[in-house]
């Protein structure tokens, strides 16, 4: 019997015809076989995609994303209204392909397909700013410039490697910014070259070493970026181990709640799950268990699945 009555399958039509078509032969075979009724949508711009969440979205049971984190923000924004909202499985189909990296999918669609459809369900919060929704992060400084300095004839020709030739390039230019921020009822102030609000754990296909990030514990992770140097990175990487003693930081800052706001001096461009959305001053909420995803069946998010019914 069919794990789910009803399904979308939606990809986007700009992609190359060769790379949609072996997408489509590896992976509806697979996700048909569990999924009574299954349509397949191509859409060929944003307006199609809102479209298609916002037809679909509240009627069907599983809604599967073949795309990069880009499509899958965009879902996600289209989806976080409802109501009713599907259970969602990703394709990878980008770049970094960071929350089903998150969610531990395997980056073949063929691999992907086979282990999302016999995955568990787990719950995913979701970040809530004024006018959009993000699963995997926010940020500010750094991380933005990065994204700005990317070439896209390096991006196509390259893929990861761009990401990590724009991040080296724009670490020799960061400038710092004042900021004023407030987490829960902790307030701070400050200079930072790079703020960064974490619900999930991967950046530009790396996992930030943070143990305390989760997907599920109705907060978010607050790193604030001091300095880029070799302190930093030192700084990083004995994060949570037990002898750690945050306080004695110079570079970083960490910190974790449920409502955020932050301001700073110069208006920021603001970089959502990898899309330049939005600008400073903001606000952020977290939305607990907001949305259902479907896991690559990872031992490490057996704490996220959801426990059955008795």
């Amino acid at each position: 019997m069919p794990r789910y009555q009803s399904g979308v399958f939606l990809y986007n039509g700009n992609k190359e015809e060769a790379e949609i078509e072996t997408a489509l032969s590896q992976t509806l075979p697979i996700l048909s076989k569990e999924v009574k009724e299954l349509k397949v949508i191509q859409t060929a711009s944003l307006e199609d995609l809102y479209e298609t969440c916002r037809r679909y979205g509240p009627e069907v049971d599983v809604f599967f994303i073949f795309g990069g984190d880009g499509t899958v923000h965009e879902v996600i924004n289209s989806l976080a209204p409802l109501e009713i909202r599907p259970v969602i499985g990703v394709i990878p189909g980008g770049t970094c392909n960071d929350f089903s990296r998150v969610l531990d999918t395997k980056q073949r669609p063929d691999q992907a397909a086979e282990s999302i459809i016999k995955g568990d369900e787990v719950k995913v919060d979701a970040g809530r700013t004024e006018d959009d929704y993000f699963i995997n992060f926010w940020g500010i400084g750094l991380v933005t410039q990065t994204s700005v300095n990317i070439d896209e004839g390096k991006k196509n020709r390259l893929g990861v490697l761009s990401y990590f030739i724009s991040a080296l390039r724009t670490v020799n230019q960061a400038a710092p910014f004042r900021f004023k921020m407030a987490v829960d009822d902790e307030m701070m102030e400050g200079e930072a070259v790079m703020i960064l609000i974490m619900n999930g754990q991967f950046i530009g296909t790396r996992r930030l070493p943070v143990p305390s990030i989760d997907l599920q514990d109705g907060k978010v992770d607050v790193l604030i970026v001091k300095n880029s140097n070799l302190t930093l990175f030192r700084e990083l990487m004995t994060m949570g181990r037990p002898q750690t003693d945050e306080t004695q930081f110079q570079e970083l800052s960490h910190h974790q709640g449920s409502t955020i706001k932050i301001d700073v001096e110069k208006k920021q461009d603001v970089d959502m799950d990898g899309e330049i959305k939005g600008k400073t001053p903001e606000s952020i909420k977290v939305l607990p268990n907001h949305f259902t995803f479907l896991s690559g069946g990872s031992e490490a998010l057996q704490n996220l699945v959801i426990p059955e019914e008795n």
